[in-house]
């Protein structure tokens, strides 16, 4: 393997943001790696657009954080058989290069699914148009499956890269033929959307499901690594994306499934004919962050998706829905559909960019804020794919020496201890606390005394006056190659 160069360290009435989290049905310990007892659920959608190939190659890498339960071809408003289509077999040269691969990866860490038990998941769902949901597939079959079986109550998080509209259909099954069931099946049932990308959701599940106040996160800011990213990212994150540093730790000398992986090349171009990218940068992940969110990173975010994580940070808009916040005061979501047309970063990309950019940074800096992280951890299981154990890198283990929630009074001194963190490799580490102040419900500022060792401290303000939260993150980066980094969240429940 050649020298490698890293670079450095609804369908509802109108409702105001109100920032106000709701208790959620779905919690994970993440004080510890996940286990396969603890392990999310996923079942994938897929229209198999060209960043939907481009998040698959990395999806499969991370294959062994989740327990895949289904991986199902449906369609879009922008992909469907007979418009734009890439294929009802798009995935197949994917599942083969992984088989190829697996051998590898299962060095790294033996819950690796095989490939033969992928294949015995990957099915054909509604793909015949935009939104089509009448007819009952195979894709729709297995989505009924899944949550019909009463052997496994662990919640099933439910992914549309593209139109929901096979999940549409395996739900109107449930309701058709189990009404009795609907119930049960709706406290399993996690949703992340990638937009709505066909009415379906508005059409069919909200009516009929809605009573149930699922879970539902509908991602608009996916478009900071989606076809514009070179637009979005700060300057200091783009190296992560470039041309170089693909080449060096995913295009190159990584094997048959990163092979795969479709960057620019000459001739491509973004969104609307952009052409300046080069050869090798990368292209597009706009449906990563329905899986992103789902990696056990020690950032909590699963217990809200208020919390924020790789995935994005969402407001609890109505209901049990969770939308993007939107950095304009007294903004208003639109009534009906959350996509392209509605969506407030992508209608800002089409109709206002370069204008108000600092609304633009901070619109996307809840997942721009952590990309340099998720693209080393990707390069390191591109390097899974080829290298021994002892060759490669692998995350640190973050332990605090005290519980992830502590009650503390104003004017108190809270302390803050990473002892116990542990790296497999037995790499040198660095330590860092800061406080994630768009997630909590503190609206000042928190001085943390010696933020960059393992142990740490900061004094409560004296003059809280109502019970608050405070949330502060202890990352931790190891000196591996690539540097890889994980956390813990902590927080500080203020009583008066």
């Amino acid at each position: 393997m050649k020298t490698k160069t890293r670079a450095p360290g609804f369908k509802a009435k109108m409702y105001l943001l109100t920032g106000l989290l709701v208790s959620l049905t779905c919690s994970f310990n993440t004080a510890e790696p996940f286990t396969e007892v603890n392990k999310p659920r996923v079942i994938i959608t897929s229209d198999g657009e060209i960043d939907d190939e481009c998040s698959m190659v990395r999806c499969l890498l991370y294959a062994n954080e989740w327990d895949i339960e289904g991986i199902v071809t449906s369609s879009s408003q922008y992909h469907s058989q007979g418009h734009k289509w890439v294929g009802d077999k798009w995935i197949d040269p994917y599942l083969d290069a992984y088989a190829q691969v697996y051998p590898n990866l299962v060095k790294h860490d033996p819950s690796y699914p095989t490939p033969e038990y992928l294949r015995g998941r990957t099915a054909l769902g509604n793909v015949k148009a935009e939104g089509e949901m009448e007819e009952v597939t195979a894709g729709s079959q297995l989505i009924v499956k899944v949550l019909l079986d009463e052997t496994d109550d662990r919640p099933v998080w439910l992914q549309a890269w593209g139109g929901p509209n096979t999940i549409a259909r395996a739900l109107k099954t449930i309701e058709e033929d189990h009404p009795e069931k609907m119930a049960g099946v709706a406290k399993k049932i996690r949703f992340f959307f990638i937009w709505e990308q066909d009415s379906t959701y508005q059409a069919y599940i909200l009516p009929h499901w809605g009573k149930y106040n699922i879970l539902t996160v509908i991602c608009d800011q996916f478009w900071a690594i989606a076809y514009q990213w070179n637009k979005i990212l700060p300057e200091d994150k783009q190296v992560y994306f470039g041309a170089d540093w693909m080449k060096s730790n995913i295009l190159e000398d990584h094997g048959a499934l990163c092979s795969l992986y479709k960057a620019h090349v000459h001739g491509s171009h973004g969104l609307s004919g952009d052409t300046d990218f080069n050869d090798g940068d990368f292209r597009s992940e706009g449906d990563s962050p329905s899986f992103l969110h789902l990696i056990g990173t020690g950032l909590r975010n699963m217990e809200s998706p208020g919390y924020g994580g790789w995935g994005g940070r969402y407001v609890n808009v109505y209901g049990n829905t969770w939308l993007d916040p939107v950095p304009v005061e007294g903004y208003v979501y639109p009534e009906g559909r959350w996509y392209t047309q509605t969506a407030w970063g992508r209608k800002y990309m089409r109709e206002e960019y370069p204008a108000n950019k600092a609304l633009m940074t901070g619109y996307f800096k809840p997942i721009t804020r952590w990309a340099d992280d998720f693209q080393n951890d990707f390069a390191a299981r591109a390097d899974w794919c080829m290298l021994s154990y002892k060759e490669a890198n692998h995350p640190p283990v973050v332990s605090l020496d005290h519980s992830l929630d502590i009650a503390a009074a104003p004017g108190s001194v809270v302390q803050l201890s990473a002892n116990g963190t542990s790296d497999p490799d037995g790499d040198q580490l660095a330590y860092h606390w800061w406080h994630y102040d768009e997630a909590d419900n503190f609206n000042g500022t928190i001085e943390i005394e010696n933020e960059d060792n393992m142990e740490a401290s900061f004094k409560v303000p004296d003059d809280i006056k109502e019970e608050v939260t405070i949330q502060i993150i202890c990352e931790v980066c190891d000196n591996g190659t690539p540097p890889l980094t994980r956390y813990q969240r902590v927080i500080v429940k203020v009583t008066p």
